[in-house]
């Protein structure tokens, strides 16, 4: 598991021509990203030098308990702890994220799906400053472009929780920040227990759903593979967060059908791209000990299922801004493999790529933006846990260059 002292690994140090040991995953699909020069290289390593690192926590619990799932989203607070409200919004907004991941214009009337446990009575009204603030047209009930419902589809909603609002607001903003003119379904589990969880996810497949994200998990267990058939809907595109605890897996990320988002430190940077990316020691990855290996996941260093497949900024010291009025107070900074998953799931909204499944990801790897540096814990210098040119855990073939994307088949 991670500890809280960051383990940088110097982009400069590592190997740029050749991957590690059981890390050559098939290299399907001609890269369409130019390679960094040694210029590009060295401005990365610098502006990830100068990250400054703040003190954050877990809105929900640290641990799971069984047959339950907790959320993983991350709060930026003071050094004592205590979460701050800030007046103005601070943290990547919209337009970075649209920069970043290299996303086109799109007028998409796709239908993101965010399933999260209890009810953020606010998110609404939430959903409105931030959009506001950020220029957004309005996404409400009364417009269509936002519906609240419970695991069900009714709108008896569960009960109000302060640890997953915050949960709550981060995705649907994230899911606006990609694809501001997507729709957002939101459903909401009575209980954060795996059964309810996906009843909540085979609901938002029943009314429609574009594609479905899931910023949650939990420890893996024999009986998971019960819920395999709930984050296998065809044609729809299932992502899950692959957790916030360092080296290890949790499910549903590990789950049938379902698209693992990891972490990254994302900062912006003098070279070519405009922005550089390490894998943040906080993502979750490894080898799953229940779930068999899917068709098309080629690495050879899992016998199982391997986490995760790609990812995105999910990095407190470079988080996004939130507004989420019920339990935080206002705007903060937050991160967390909770940011990746809604903001991955809304650009393959946005693309037209909602029908796609982790097929798509391994035939277009050249279609991301290698993460080749970092790594979230300890497994013997493996790509299981090391950022590295090509596959690695922590980040998959790592983070969306959307605009690629949108033109693979």
């Amino acid at each position: 598991m991670h500890t809280s002292n960051r383990n940088w690994v110097s982009i400069l140090s590592l190997p740029l021509l050749a991957c590690l040991p059981l890390a050559c995953a098939s290299e399907a699909g001609e890269s369409t990203n130019p390679a960094p020069t040694a210029a590009d290289r060295v401005a990365d390593s610098v502006a990830l030098s100068q990250v400054v690192q703040y003190a954050s926590k877990r809105t929900c619990s640290d641990v799971a308990v069984a047959g339950e799932a907790t959320c993983f989203a991350r709060i930026r607070t003071s050094v004592t702890g205590a979460i701050e409200p800030l007046v103005t919004p601070t943290g990547w907004g919209p337009a970075d994220l649209l920069s970043a991941y290299n996303v086109p214009s799109s007028t998409s009337t796709a239908t993101i799906a965010i399933v999260d446990a209890q009810d953020d009575p606010n998110a609404e009204a939430d959903l409105g400053v931030y959009r506001s603030n950020y220029g957004l047209s309005a996404c409400t009930t009364a417009n269509g472009c936002f519906k609240k419902v419970n695991q069900t589809g009714g709108t008896s909603y569960p009960a109000a929780s302060t640890n997953w609002a915050p949960e709550i607001a981060l995705d649907i903003e994230m899911a606006s920040a990609a694809c501001p003119t997507c729709k957002i379904l939101l459903v909401e589990a009575t209980s954060a227990s795996f059964a309810n969880l996906a009843a909540a996810v085979n609901e938002a497949a029943t009314l429609g759903a574009t594609v479905i994200s899931n910023s949650y998990g939990g420890g893996e267990s024999s009986s998971e593979t019960t819920f395999d058939a709930s984050y296998n809907h065809a044609g729809v595109a299932v992502f899950a967060s692959t957790g916030d605890s360092g080296y290890g897996t949790s499910y549903p990320a590990t789950g049938k059908g379902v698209i693992g988002v990891g972490g990254t430190t994302l900062a912006k940077s003098t070279s070519t791209r405009g922005w550089a990316e390490t894998v943040w020691n906080g993502a979750g990855s490894g080898c799953s000990s229940v779930e068999a290996k899917p068709t098309w996941q080629t690495d050879t260093g899992c016998t199982r299922r391997t986490v995760g497949d790609l990812s995105a900024v999910a990095d407190p010291n470079t988080g996004v801004a939130v507004y989420d009025s019920y339990a935080s107070g206002g705007w903060a900074v937050y991160g967390g493999t909770s940011v990746a998953s809604p903001l991955v799931a809304s650009i393959f909204a946005s693309i037209g790529k909602g029908s796609k499944d982790g097929s798509f990801v391994w035939s277009n790897t050249g279609d991301f933006y290698d993460v080749t540096s970092g790594s979230n814990g300890s497994c013997s210098g493996s790509y299981l846990c090391t950022g590295i040119v090509g596959f690695d855990g922590p980040t998959g073939w790592g983070t969306p260059n959307a605009t690629a994307l949108a033109a693979a088949p």
